[in-house]
């Protein structure tokens, strides 16, 4: 990252203690967490884990520039836990050699092995689904990701841009399954097919849907979440209303999922307690918390759904391993490049 880039970062970081005043050293009962997710998004966990171990949480929540952070640090680094979202950024932390694998029972009985490392150097605590808005008076119940660069679509699809992370994600989880050039034929499928020039955010997408200038889009399942119960406020709710939800499938595989995950920091002071707030994390009452506060799925098999979430349908996760879709990030980026996506 550019000098500028690093300094930005630092300045908005912000810090939470539970019950602490400053950041701790090993064996004191505390462990320190560095995330990027929203600090209303992360507190209640945070402080039910408190409530249930006695271990107090030092947080730093950052906007951007993390993995930055942690790498200048070096083996100074009072990090324990690095939380964030996005299987990139994790992947961006190990790249950085700023983690270290752990071992844990718990974890891997609570995390589908496709959905963590093999070795423990990252894992999903959630997931949310990467789905199409649909208008409700289409009479359409299911389809597949390659039929969205079917013509018959042309002129009805709304989309953020490809190059979002969440975009570049289904992209390469595209190449993973059926390889670079059947990947470019579909970009340019889905790119004829749009109503208008990829921009805005998921629930812009919903508007527009709403305001008749496309009849599907993609999305994220939580924004679903996020705009029928109103947290969104009035026009989002009408928004999220005035779509169905419809959990696309890849040919021979399942519906692409996006993480929020974390990994154990190499340097922890605090590994113990690291380790003991990953397990809680994928415990039933903090995966409940994860589905009520966030709208995203509960990465443990059995664990309740918000039922706003529910609705949308039985999610199939697709089995195949994130580390095999991630590596072809940089690839989807350059195919979005190469068909002019956004232009």
């Amino acid at each position: 990252m550019k000098k500028v880039g690093f300094l930005r970062s630092v300045v908005s970081i912000a810090m939470f203690s539970l019950g602490a005043c400053s950041f701790a050293s090993a064996q004191d009962g505390q462990v320190n967490l560095y995330t990027t997710r929203e600090p209303g998004l992360i507190k209640p966990l945070l402080e039910a884990f408190t409530k249930a171990s006695g271990v107090k949480v030092n947080a730093i929540f950052f906007k951007d520039g993390m993995a930055e952070r942690v790498a200048a640090e070096g083996s100074r680094s009072p990090a324990d836990v690095l939380m964030t979202v996005d299987i990139g950024n994790l992947i961006d932390l190990l790249d950085r050699n700023v983690t270290q694998p752990v071992k844990s029972p718990a974890l891997e009985a609570a995390i589908p092995a496709n959905l963590r490392a093999a070795d423990g150097s990252w894992f999903t605590l959630a997931t949310r689904a990467r789905i199409v808005y649909a208008a409700k008076n289409l009479s359409l119940d299911a389809l597949n990701y390659e039929n969205l660069a079917d013509p018959a679509w042309k002129g009805k699809i709304c989309i953020r841009s490809g190059q979002h992370p969440y975009n570049t994600a289904l992209t390469a989880a595209y190449i993973a399954h059926h390889g670079v050039d059947k990947a470019e034929a579909w970009l340019r499928g889905v790119k004829a097919n749009l109503a208008r020039k990829p921009g805005g955010g998921d629930r812009e997408v919903a508007r527009d849907i709403l305001g008749g200038l496309c009849q599907i889009g993609v999305g994220n399942s939580y924004y679903i979440g996020i705009m029928r119960s109103g947290q969104g406020g009035a026009d989002q709710k009408a928004w999220g209303e005035a779509v169905k939800a419809i959990l696309p499938t890849f040919e021979g595989g399942g519906t692409q999922v996006n993480i929020s995950g974390a990994s154990v920091a190499k340097f922890a002071p605090n590994k113990e307690n690291a380790i003991k707030l990953l397990e809680y994390l994928v415990s039933d009452e903090a995966q409940k918390l994860y589905a009520s506060h966030d709208f995203e799925y509960p990465v443990k098999a059995g664990a309740p759904i918000d039922p706003i979430i529910q609705s949308l349908g039985a999610l199939k996760v697709d089995p195949m391993p994130l580390a095999d879709i991630v590596k072809h990030r940089k690839t989807a980026s350059e195919l979005m490049d190469k068909v002019g996506f956004d232009n």
